[in-house]
């Protein structure tokens, strides 16, 4: 049994060498293939590579770059020889860049490009320990002289091949020596966190950590050989290098495509894949794709779409409460749910047949014939988004974990889902709700999540300090989420402790739930609630631009352009009705979280401004972004 990630792949490589484990595109061509015997024997090369230019075991490898075929080449090549790498993704600022490598002691870098080539060069005076860089793509000259200048060599990746082809022929059986003294608790990576509430935490992951995940994920969600999975995440962080290493040790390949809706719906054509992990934003995308194309079509096309989506979501919560799939905290009388459901469920049962054959088909068949579901993770998946995926017959199942669990706590079955919960914990992990106090809280009882097990960080990467705060000497971390536990140990979350909005008045409020329900409306494709130290709630709002306009056109509502569109009164009072239709005592939500104000923001968050690299926003960057805005609601 293999108990490292290299010496993972080298057995797929002996038992499936011809299996392709890798689609990508060169230019304009169509995907071209790269097996498993030939992804081992380049990594090997890599790895002689570096050990030619001098890493040895134990050093730290900077990896900056986004997801492509040469980071999944190159991490492993980087832990075969027993080095640990540093990963960051292009859009990693010079702040950040400049802390990390200097405070993870590079030596050596890998880099994309030569934008970045030029970003780490810039930065030499504060990494003292950096000598070298290796670049994926063919270096500018620009990119050369930056690195000359500041006394860095600089390699291209396909010297570094070279070189270690080299090493391996003078070496015999070097690399292959150094991959076996592997163990798994030995260092994998160091991964630095975002950084929101200081500076950026280095997550120090051992091989163990991910590998006593495979197993049970192989059964939640499985693979078989020569199946593929499409890969559009940053592979930097942990859910999308967790989902790399998994599809590979299912002997699956990884296909690298692009998180834009023309150009990954075109791949899923020609890949015919079996299933995507994503974070919630892509999966809303393609929702909102959706909608948007059968609006357009309008006419009875799209009045039997509307009609088909809302039977079969009535048929499926009617399936759900009937076949005990979805979260439960305490007992039920599963006679009395069989009396009130069954008839009605089975006379809905054949229009939704007839939607599927109908409507849904048509949806299900621009994913491929193969394709058997997605994994959401990096973030909490808007309900409306996951019931419409299963409505249309696609299964879609929403995982739960953080970089300091490698990432995976609970992910829900793709065949038998507990609706809405995360699933229950994966085999070797425990999970327990406590209060303020360290209290063990009963299922039901909402608290802060903790987790023990496998999965967990050795710790922060020279911050003993900052690991003390968060692992006890009994062994549980500390999550910072807020969840409960279901009768049967599903995990249920109800949004980050961090995030929690106190208002005057000392009401404890989680933004999460509030703005998942908000960005229900067909009108809003994003919402982030605030109200800090303040009477009431504000909402900032991110409208859908083509439903505002169409409702403006039905509307006979002029304007001069869109900004000036969403301070039109009409166009205030639908989003405050939908506001009002969505958070109020019927949907669950208490006085005190009620939306008082909001403010509709012209423009869509970006990435690097508002956004994450996972798409995840930014919180603690908005009150500076939208100050203005914010100080409007509570004057």
């Amino acid at each position: 049994m293999y108990k490292t990630l290299p010496q993972m792949l080298k057995e797929r490589a002996e038992l499936h060498p011809d299996v392709s484990a890798q689609y990508y595109k060169s230019g304009k061509s169509d995907f071209l293939q790269i097996s498993f015997k030939e992804l081992y024997q380049i990594s090997l090369d890599f790895g002689a590579g570096l050990l030619s230019i001098g890493v040895v075991r134990e050093d730290h490898v900077g990896l900056i770059s986004d997801n492509r075929k040469e980071w999944q080449q190159a991490d492993m090549g980087i832990m075969a020889i027993g080095a640990i790498d540093v990963p960051r993704g292009c859009d990693a600022t010079e702040k950040d860049l400049s802390y990390i490598l200097s405070f993870a002691d590079c030596k050596t870098v890998v880099a994309e490009n030569s934008s970045q080539v030029i970003k780490i060069s810039n930065l030499k005076e504060n990494i003292p320990t950096l000598k070298q860089l290796i670049i994926f793509d063919e270096p500018s000259d620009a990119a050369k002289d930056a690195a000359k200048q500041v006394g860095l060599d600089l390699f291209k990746y396909d010297e570094i091949l070279e070189k270690g082809k080299e090493y391996r022929s003078a070496n015999p059986n070097k690399v292959e020596e150094e991959l076996e003294k592997g163990k798994e608790t030995d260092l994998a990576c160091i991964i630095f966190t975002s950084g929101t509430t200081g500076e950026p935490k280095g997550v120090m992951l051992e091989h163990r950590n991910f590998i006593v995940q495979f197993d049970e994920l192989h059964e939640r969600i499985p693979l078989n050989v020569g199946e593929k999975a499409i890969s559009v995440l940053p592979v930097w962080h942990a859910f999308e290098r967790l989902c790399e290493y998994i599809m590979l040790s299912q002997g699956a390949a990884i296909c690298y495509s692009k998180p834009i809706g023309s150009i990954l719906l075109a791949d899923f054509v020609k890949l015919n894949p079996q299933i995507i992990p994503a974070v919630p934003r892509v999966f809303e995308a393609i929702y909102d794709g959706i909608y948007r194309t059968m609006r357009k079509t309008g006419g009875i096309t799209y009045a039997l779409f509307r009609f088909f989506v809302a039977v079969g979501n009535l048929h499926s919560k009617m399936d759900r409460k009937m076949f005990r799939k979805t979260a439960r905290f305490g007992k039920d009388y599963i006679f009395f749910v069989w009396l009130a459901f069954f008839i009605p469920w089975l006379l809905l049962y054949p229009v939704k047949l007839l939607g599927s054959k109908l409507v849904f088909s048509k949806i299900r068949a621009k994913l491929g014939n193969a394709f058997r579901g997605g994994v959401s993770g990096g973030g909490a998946l808007p309900p409306a988004i996951d019931n419409f995926f299963w409505t249309v017959g696609v299964n879609l199942v929403e995982g739960y974990g953080l970089t300091e669990t490698a990432p995976v706590i609970g992910v829900r079955p793709m065949y038998k889902p507990v609706f809405g919960t995360v699933g229950s914990p994966i085999r070797h992990v425990e999970v327990r709700i406590v209060d303020d106090n360290g209290n063990i809280l009963p299922a039901g009882k909402k608290g802060e999540v903790q987790v023990r097990g496998g999965i967990v960080m050795r710790g922060y990467y020279k911050r003993d300090d900052l690991t003390a705060k968060v692992i006890d000497k009994d062994g549980w971390f500390s999550t910072g989420d807020i969840g409960m536990l279901t009768v049967n140990n599903e995990i249920v979350l109800r949004g980050r402790k961090k995030d929690t909005i106190v208002l005057r008045g000392g009401e404890n409020v989680e933004p999460l739930p509030i703005e998942m329900k908000i960005n229900e409306s067909r009108y809003v494709t994003q919402s982030v609630v605030v109200g800090q130290d303040e009477r009431y709630l504000g909402v900032l709002i991110v409208p859908v631009q083509d439903e505002v306009e169409a409702f403006a056109k039905e509307n006979s509502i002029s304007y001069t352009n869109y900004e000036n569109l969403l301070k039109n009164a009409e166009i205030q009072k639908l989003f405050e009705t939908e506001i009002q239709n969505s958070v109020n005592s019927k949907n669950g939500f208490k006085m005190f979280e009620r939306i008082s104000k909001f403010v509709l923001l012209p423009k869509n968050f970006e990435v690097g401004v508002e956004l994450s690299a996972k798409q995840e926003i930014m919180r603690y960057r908005l009150n500076d972004i939208y100050e203005k805005e914010i100080k409007s609601m509570f004057n």
